[in-house]
Parts: structure tokens; sequence; C-alpha cells
């Protein structure tokens, strides 16, 4: 139940006009508090105060008040009823659906075929699944897509390198036979992975290995048989490299993994609209779309739709992905979220999709997010100077976790190693305002202490710990809540809230950083409220145990809209 919004329209609905609802910092003045005799006021030229006093009663007749009072220069303050706050507390886990679900396609992750995954494609990541998890939990069809980078110079690059390497490969033949069976010549991950960084290390200094690529990268887009072979002996390869990080990550699979090969396929409808709508000129040899405005007061260059040897480009193969979106998918609106300097890009791309009447602009958006920085306030690198691969940041993480595990005494299986240290590099990510940049500090992270993922861990386990020694037990169909259990209650009732405004406004930290909360009061209650102890009566039992029950699904409810999961022990 969304205890603020019940609040707020049955308020508004008995004043007969739209108040602000506030939740106060300090609850012992009330648990909300509205500025409508301050509202009404302006509008009367009265004091807010008289205002107020006019309308204190007809606040007191809603059935779940149990008190009302004026403070300040005419704040109202508000008490909810415990039997309210008790019977809508049961529900408090449940999320309200979206009265008009939308079709939303989202494009994150953005991994590239031949090149192994890096600190870069963290972010996008887990917070690109995280609101993908969230839309769903709405009520909206989340579609969503591994846009990956699979047809570009790139592909041309590495493919340019086998051929330095294994120049007598049928791929490279003349008398290639398309029809053979080339399994065998797949390589391992491990090597895949060594070259792209070989073949662009080469190219900054070797200008005919460049052209080659280029040469290899246009061929490979007009069909050549053996590039297109060997592109098909690697890339299931690097699809299972894709497949084992998600897992690692505890992601929800990709929808789609569909780059810019399979965009390609829809070159011609796309060319025909923009040569349709006379968009493209010509440009030394290239063609592009300009998307300048007259009103403009920044540099906005014009979009390259194929470059003067005849291949595709980045920007190109996004115009037909979104194209082919708009044939299969029909979505309401579609989610970009990447690095933030790619914003200009996706201004033109949107521009673009404006200019050929494929979407209008306020469906498309791009969520730029900020970098992960060292101690130094640098971009995270390895102490090579390298940025780091994921696959290594996963491992840093895991073994801090082994070492703070060990110097506790605790003996822990890998399993459950593997959910904290993925807890505390889930956590701290989501935890920060995705648009800003953060410190990524192994060691810090990985505190069972503090505002970390370790921490909501372990209050979880400690929960249900607890739940676990009392067995079974009634709960009770009215209670009288004391302070800390009162706290708690309508924390847990701000869950729903929490979750729609997190999608609304893209904020991922809204959630991490609520069930932070949560598990500080619930926390607080477990020290000053006994449960289990001889003294305490079967009926304050019963309800103590309920709030740990609710608070153990709440939490619970929150770390899956995460992807993280709770150990049995820790």
């Amino acid at each position: 139940m969304n205890l603020y919004k019940y609040v707020s329209d049955k308020l508004n609905e008995k004043l007969g006009f739209a108040a602000k609802l506030e939740i106060p910092r300090n609850r012992d003045f009330g648990d909300f508090s509205t500025n409508a005799a301050m509202v009404m006021a302006r509008v009367a030229g009265k004091n807010p105060r008289e205002i107020a006093t006019e309308l204190l009663p007809k606040i007191k007749e809603l059935d779940f008040v149990s008190d009302a009072s004026i403070a300040g220069p005419g704040f109202i303050n508000l008490r909810i009823r415990d039997d309210f706050l008790w019977n809508a507390v049961q529900s408090a886990a449940e999320i309200t659906r979206a009265p008009k679900p939308m079709t939303i396609d989202m494009d994150y992750g953005a991994y590239n075929v031949a090149k192994s995954l890096h600190i870069g494609h963290l972010r996008t990541s887990i917070v690109g699944d995280t609101l993908y998890r969230l839309g769903r939990a709405i009520g909206h069809k989340m579609i969503s897509y591994n846009h990956m980078g699979d047809w570009g110079r790139s592909m041309g690059m590495v493919i340019a390198w086998i051929e330095k390497l294994h120049p007598d490969w049928p791929f490279f033949q003349e008398n290639f036979e398309p029809t053979a069976d080339y399994s065998g010549y797949a390589m391992p991950v491990a090597e895949l992975d060594t070259y792209y960084p070989s073949a662009a290390a080469l190219a900054k200094t070797d200008e005919k290995f460049m052209e080659r690529a280029q040469i290899i990268t246009a061929e490979l887009q007009n069909g050549h048989p053996g590039y297109n072979a060997l592109y098909n002996v690697f890339i299931p390869v690097s699809l299972q490299s894709m497949d084992e990080i998600i897992k690692k990550l505890n992601m929800l699979p990709f929808d789609n993994n569909l780059g810019e090969r399979n965009a390609a396929k829809y070159a011609d409808p796309v060319e025909k609209i923009l040569r349709d709508k006379k968009l493209l000129q010509q440009s030394d040899g290239a063609e592009i779309v300009v998307v300048r405005r007259d009103t403009d007061n920044k540099p906005m260059p014009p979009v390259m739709f194929r470059n003067s040897r005849g291949a595709t480009t980045y920007d190109a193969t996004d115009i037909m992905a979104l194209y082919y979106r708009k044939i299969t998918d029909t979505p309401n609106h579609i989610i970009y979220l990447t690095d933030s300097r790619q914003s200009l890009h996706f201004e033109q791309l949107f521009r673009v999709a404006e200019l050929t009447d494929m979407f209008p602009a306020d469906s498309l958006e791009h969520i730029g997010y900020g970098t992960i920085n060292g101690t130094d306030g640098k971009p995270f690198k390895t102490r090579d100077g390298n940025a780091a691969g994921l696959n290594d940041i996963i491992d840093m993480v895991q073994t801090a976790v082994r070492d703070r595990v060990a110097e506790s005494g605790k003996k822990l299986d890998d399993a459950t190693i593997d959910a904290i240290a993925l807890a505390a590099l889930k956590f701290n990510d989501l935890s920060h305002d995705l648009r800003s940049d953060y410190i990524f500090e192994p060691s810090q992270i990985t505190s069972f202490e503090g505002r970390t993922g370790p921490y909501i861990l372990y209050t979880a386990v400690r929960l249900n710990s607890v739940l676990r020694r009392a067995g079974k037990f009634d709960t009770p169909k009215t209670a009288n809540l004391g302070p800390d259990e009162r706290n708690l209650v309508m924390e847990l009732l701000d869950f729903d809230r929490t979750v729609q405004s997190a999608f609304d406004s893209r904020a991922t930290d809204l959630v991490a950083n609520y069930a932070y909360d949560v598990c500080q009061l619930v926390n607080t209650f477990y020290h000053n409220c006994p449960i289990l102890r001889d003294d305490v009566d079967a009926e304050t039992r019963n309800m103590r145990l309920s709030l740990i029950k609710i608070a153990v699904d709440v939490l619970s409810r929150a770390l899956d809209l995460m992807g993280l999961k709770i150990p049995v022990e820790m």
C-alpha cells in the first residue's frame, strides 16, 4: 500500500483542493503534515492559523486520523490510527501496478563482441538491470536490449589481426568454401579477448594495418563470405563470455542480444525514409544527415550515415536499431543507459528520429551515468594503468570479503562469500546517484557495518534467524504500537512509494538507500523491543514477530529489485 498517496488523496478529496503532504523529520510531531491552511490563506487573504483552526474538524473526520494539530505558522500535523497502520502494513511488500502499463524498450549493457567487459560496463549492467526490474514490478512491459558492438571498425580490426596471425586460414583464401564446417577454428575466450587490444595498439603505429582493417570492415558489412564465416565462429565464444558475467552479477537475461549487425539488416528501408524526406546529403564522399537547428547555441555536428568507404557507421546502426524496434516492439518509450559522455550522440539520434517521424522526442530518453573512480578521484585503473576488467573487479571484491570473513574467524562457504561480495559491489553502485561519479574502494564497501550491502544482508539474515528460532506464531488483528514499532511500520509503508518514485525518476539510489533506512530502523526496534524474552507476553511477542516477518518480506523484495540474494547465514 502506498500510504502517502492514500492519505494525500483522501485529504485532498475531503478538503476539495490539492494540498502538499509532507513527512516530518521528527515523527513526534505527527506522521504527516500539510500546508493546506497556508494555501487557502493566500487565496482568502486570512491568517493561516485561523484557516487551520477551521480545517481541523474536517480533517479529524477522516476515519484513519487519530489526531490533528496546528504547528508553526499554520501547518497541520496528522497522526494515523494504530489499527489502520497495522492493517495496512500487512501488505507493505506489495507494489501497486501501473494504471496504464506501457511497453518500454531498455537499451543497456552494450557489450562488445571479441572484447572483454571492463569497469565501464559495470554501471550500465547493474543500474540497467535494476531499472528493468523496477519497471516490470510496476507492471510495464519491459523489453531489454544488449545492443552489442558487433559490426563496426572493431570487428574489422579483430579480423585483420586474426589474418595477421593466421594468414593461411581458409577465411582469407580466394577459394573459400562457405558450406564447410569451421567450428574447429573457435578460439578460447581468453585468447579472443587479446585480439582487439593488440590490433588497436598496432593500428596506432601501422597505417597499412589500419587501412586493411577499414577495408575488411566495409567488406564484412557488404557480405564477404570468409569474413562473415569467421565472425560466426567467434561470436558464440563472445556471447558465452557475456552470459557468464550476467550470471555472476545475478542479472536477468537480456530479452534481446541484438547489436549493430542485426540493425544493419534494415539499412535499405531506413535509407529510403531518409531519401524520401531529402535528409541525406553528400559530404567528402560520405553521406550525412544535418541535425543542427537555427536555435542551437552549441556545436551540433551532422550524423554520418555512411562513411567515404561505404561502410555503415555507429550512428547509422543506432538509427536502424530504432527502426527495428519501432516495427517489432512498437514501444511507448525507449530508455538508453550509457556513459554520460555519449549524451551528444543521443541528442543527434533523437533529432533524426524526429526528422524521420519514427518517434517523437519525448518518447526517447538517454540516461548518462557518472564514472567509477579510485581513491585518487580519477577513473579507476589497475596497478598497471589499464582499465580494470569486469571479472577483475568482481574478483577484487570477493577477495576483500574473504579477508574480512577470515579476520572475523567465521567460516562461510563460497556461495555465501559470492552473495556478500555481490551485495557489496552492487549496493555501492546503486546507492549513489547514477548521474554522479563515485569512489570504488573494495575494503570499504565490504564492511559489515555502515551503509553497505553486507550490512543489509546481515540484517536480513539476523531477522530470518529470529523467525526460525520463534517457530510458528499468530499475527494479531490489532496492535498498540510503541515509538520504535511505529517508526518501523511507517517506513515499511513507504516501500511502494519508493519503488514508484525510483522508477519514475530513474533513481535506483532511492531503493538502495531505502533498504538501508529499513535496516537502521529494524535494528533499533530489535535492540529496544525484546521479542523472545520470557517476560514478553504472547500478544506483544506475536505482534513483534509479525513486524519482523513484514520487514523481511519488504527487505527481500527490495533486495530482489537490486538483484541480490539473502544467504542463510553470515
